[in-house]
C-alpha cells in the first residue's frame, strides 16, 4: 500500500516537473516547484513508514519548513525584481 503511494507520488512529481518547464509565467513555475517540494515531503514520510524509521518524519517536517521559507523568499525576490524593473522604465 505504501509502495503504491510512493509510486503515485513519483508520478505526480514527474507531472509537476513537466508543468514547471511548460509554465507560461514565473508564478506557474514557482507553484510547480513548491508542489514538487510538498510532494517530496510526503515521499520522505512514506519512505519512513516503509523502512520503519520514524525519524524520517522529523526530516520531512524540516524539509517542509525549508520549502515554505524558500517559496516565500523566491516570491518576494520576483516581486521586488519586477517592481524595480517597472521603476527604471
Amino acid at each position: 500500500m505504501f509502495l503504491a503511494a510512493a509510486a503515485a507520488l513519483i508520478a505526480a512529481m514527474i507531472l509537476a516537473l513537466a508543468r514547471a518547464f511548460a509554465g507560461p509565467t514565473v508564478y506557474d513555475r514557482i507553484l510547480a516547484v513548491n508542489l514538487i517540494g510538498s510532494q517530496t515531503v510526503l515521499l520522505i514520510a512514506v519512505m519512513g513508514f516503509v523502512t520503519g524509521r520514524p525519524d524520517f518524519l522529523d526530516i520531512s517536517l524540516l524539509y517542509a519548513l525549508i520549502n515554505f521559507v524558500a517559496t516565500i523568499a523566491v516570491l518576494r525576490y520576483v516581486k521586488r525584481g519586477r517592481a524595480q524593473a517597472d521603476k527604471q522604465s
